[in-house]
């Protein structure tokens, strides 16, 4: 059995596994080619919900999802845990009856309790307490701060180890079943606008998440479409989420638009990360909406196995 590792992709799932495997004490590269495009990780919310999740992915996810709270908050600065704050339109309200009933984990709260800047906007909402976020940029920067400190070699070459794939939609040759989900997000600069915790508004037919970031800027996101296309965001999209962030404050009104992106989630017919295998390969993918909650769960899963199997080759 080889003793190094090949990780290929440089998203959120190969820096997490690379990071699992290194932790170990195992020898680890990690492989991202020239010329590759940007992982669909770095325009994700960053948002660690199990709880909310729970709204349409099966218990696992829940279950498994909370561990990534404490894998998280010991490797990147950007963690914050202040909760998750769900709230409806008045003309809405059967939506957040609706999400009460379908997840665990939160309280009836009156918004204004919560941020201030809300107060008299919204009656009620729910409150995820054990929830947090982070920076995807800054958090997978950590990471690859923590990889060098462990002597990883980052290149662009070809593998040299064991290959662990974890390129996304890029493993759609070896991976049938994969499919590409399209997520479009907007980030903007919003100084007047005070939000200290992840915000989802419900509505039946595009909902939207609002996630804080340092300096006065907020993601808003994300739609979630059948759909390979890889093009540039649409307008549609654009102004969907205005007027959602606009529903929550007034404030994003007077926002500048920083960002706009559009990336393809990599994701199983079921929507379950999970660990594959192909001849010469593990496969850690399938991320879909779950990419920073469920990517840490899978690496130390990963981990497990391969430190199992050589302890076992070396027993024999």
């Amino acid at each position: 059995m080889d003793e190094r590792i090949s990780v290929l992709g440089g998203g959120v799932a190969g820096l997490c596994a690379a990071l699992a495997l290194a932790e170990r004490g195992l020898e680890v590269e990690l492989i991202v080619p020239e010329g590759a495009p940007p992982p669909a990780s770095k325009l994700a919310g960053g948002m660690l919900a199990p709880f909310c999740e729970g709204e349409s992915a099966p218990p696992e996810i829940t279950r498994r999802g909370r561990a990534a709270l404490g894998w998280w908050r010991a490797r990147t600065a950007s963690f914050r845990q202040s909760g998750t704050l769900v709230l409806a339109p008045p003309r809405d309200r059967a939506e957040l009856t609706r999400f009460a009933r379908a997840t665990t984990g939160h309280a009836l709260v009156d918004p204004g309790t919560l941020e201030p800047e809300l107060s008299g906007r919204f009656a009620s909402g729910l409150f995820f307490a054990e929830e947090a976020h982070l920076d995807p940029g800054a958090a997978m920067a950590d990471l690859r701060t923590a990889l060098n400190a462990r002597g990883v070699r980052m290149h662009g070459g070809a593998p040299s180890g064991r290959i662990v794939e974890c390129r996304g939609m890029g493993a759609r040759d070896r991976l049938p079943d994969l499919r590409a989900v399209r997520g479009e997000m907007l980030e903007l600069h919003a100084p007047g606008v005070r939000l200290t915790r992840t915000i989802r508004l419900l509505h039946p037919r595009f909902a939207c998440y609002i996630v804080p970031r340092a300096a006065g800027r907020y993601m808003i996101g994300a739609t979630m479409i059948e759909s390979a296309d890889p093009g540039p965001v649409t307008a549609r999209a654009v102004m969907e989420l205005l007027s959602a962030a606009y529903t929550v404050h007034p404030g994003f009104a007077d926002a500048a638009l920083v960002t706009v992106g559009a990336g393809l989630r990599p994701a199983f017919p079921d929507n379950l990360p999970a660990l594959r295998r192909t001849p010469g390969r593990i496969h850690l993918n399938g991320m879909y909406r779950h990419g920073f909650l469920m990517a840490p769960v899978l690496a130390e899963d990963l981990a497990d196995e391969i430190v199992a199997q050589r302890e076992e080759t070396h027993a024999n």
